[in-house]
């Protein structure tokens, strides 16, 4: 796969492309637009009264945070790929001007805007409605967040290739759904579990993404926590570029 010819226009031409295709989609357009807040909302609805009103209202931003990344990115781009491979749309990018890297990213830009756009307003008007203080340390959230939308945006591209069919990529996506969101400390920091448990949830791809957005909004984090979870964020990213090069498929699974 060639990673090194990167050409801005290209990419843009085929995020527009791409965002054409799912303002088409109704289905899709609705679970990356509505799907997110609305779970939100249930689980703040669930955690309310087991805690201080500001503490849920955190937890309820960061939490939101992580399932912008997963539903808007992650879910939406597994079933962009598959359903480009399997129109062979991919294969006819692959023969033009076009490298893959450029490809692989212009199908991944509306969702990867749509995610920064959402995450946007939840901070701004959730924070507002939410009655939650300012994050203490934005600068942590704003170095997270990118890096979580590249690495699902690559863990993304490693899924489709084992996902046969746009019907399938919903159970294809579950694992990382499920355990992102019950290991990850989307809504509860992963220290709160046993040790044994936590060490090895701590490993999990969102984790590091999640304990630097949670640090960034209420502070309290050690350095070397931050740390490890910044080596942890960007070994998954060279993980999963690195699978993405070996096993992505440009051809249909026939």
């Amino acid at each position: 796969m060639n990673t090194l010819t990167l050409n801005a226009g290209r990419i843009t031409a085929l995020g527009r492309c791409e965002l054409t295709l799912l303002l088409r989609n109704p289905a899709t357009l609705t679970l990356a637009l509505l799907m997110p807040l609305t779970m939100v909302f249930v689980l703040r609805s669930a955690l309310g009264g087991s805690e201080g009103a500001r503490a849920v209202g955190e937890a309820t931003l960061t939490g939101g945070i992580g399932m912008v990344l997963l539903l808007v990115v992650h879910m939406n781009l597994v079933s962009s790929y598959v359903a480009r491979r399997e129109e062979l749309v991919l294969k006819r990018l692959r023969t033009g001007e076009a490298s893959d890297v450029e490809i692989l990213s212009g199908t991944a830009l509306p969702a990867a805007a749509l995610a920064l756009a959402q995450i946007a307003v939840l901070t701004v008007a959730g924070a507002a409605v939410l009655d939650v203080a300012a994050p203490r340390n934005p600068l942590l959230i704003l170095a997270a967040v990118p890096a979580g939308v590249l690495l699902l945006a690559a863990l993304s591209a490693v899924t489709s290739s084992f996902t046969r069919t746009v019907e399938t990529a919903g159970l294809t996506t579950l694992p990382l759904f499920l355990a992102s969101v019950l290991g990850s400390g989307m809504f509860a920091p992963v220290d709160s579990l046993p040790d044994v448990v936590a060490s090895v949830c701590e490993l999990l791809p969102l984790s590091g993404v999640m304990t630097l957005v949670r640090a960034g909004w209420s502070g309290g984090a050690a350095g070397g926590d931050l740390l490890g979870a910044g080596l942890t964020t960007l070994a998954w990213i060279m993980i999963s570029v690195f699978a993405v090069q070996r096993w992505f498929r440009w051809e249909p699974r026939r």
